[in-house]
């Protein structure tokens, strides 16, 4: 497996960092569904705190896997969805539904 080197950019150890952060890939598996505002958005994702749900949004926001549209209305409602490339990893959370799927057998927490 590749590492990163001394300022060398590795695309897996980067990716890796990326969806390793907590709630991150829970965000992104409620997304799948289509948009959804801020509220409806941590439902979905259960067990984050606000902050952390802001925080994790903004980052994916950032980085171009989430997109953020707030909406003309009284009071601004924002709506959160993914972007291409943040679609694109549907693969990731299938393979990672069909490894749990053939190998764990109980819940692990």
């Amino acid at each position: 497996m590749a590492e990163a080197h001394e300022g060398a950019f590795c695309p897996v150890y980067a990716a890796i960092n990326l969806l390793q952060e907590k709630w991150t890939l829970h965000i992104i598996r409620a997304l799948l569904s289509g948009p959804k505002g801020f509220n409806e958005l941590a439902r979905a994702v259960g067990g984050v705190n606000p902050a952390t749900l802001s925080q994790r949004l903004e980052h994916l926001v950032q980085v171009g896997v989430v997109e953020k549209r707030v909406e003309s209305h009284m009071p601004p409602r924002t709506r959160y969805q993914l972007t291409e490339a943040g679609r694109e990893l549907e693969a990731v959370v299938a393979a990672i539904e069909r490894w749990a799927k053939a190998h764990l057998k109980t819940p692990v927490f």
